[in-house]
């Protein structure tokens, strides 16, 4: 996934949604990370990877556990989280963030 890492360069904030199609919380998250989107629009991109097609990007960014999420603007990695959060909670983080 080449793309990859041109697209962590982007100046607004890009959430990457590192999942497996097996995963109930997985599964709970994503219409969560719909309403993001929904809600901030254009100011954010969500990349959802699939830990099992991308094994070399999972080992790269140390994803033991899915659903996993990172933050990242101007190619920095500005946070972390695993396990499911709310709208509130994502939306927040990116704001704080930005």
């Amino acid at each position: 996934m080449s793309d990859f890492s041109t697209l962590i360069q982007s100046d607004k904030p890009v959430l990457i949604d590192f999942f497996a199609t097996w995963c109930g919380p997985c599964k709970m998250l994503a219409p969560i990370l719909k309403e993001v989107k929904d809600e901030l629009g254009d100011s954010v991109s969500i990349l959802k990877i699939d830990v099992d097609k991308n094994q070399p990007l999972a080992i790269q960014y140390q994803v033991k556990s899915v659903p996993t999420m990172l933050l990242f603007r101007n190619g920095k990695q500005l946070w972390r989280q695993s396990g499911v959060l709310s709208k509130e909670e994502i939306i927040r983080i990116i704001r704080e963030k930005q």
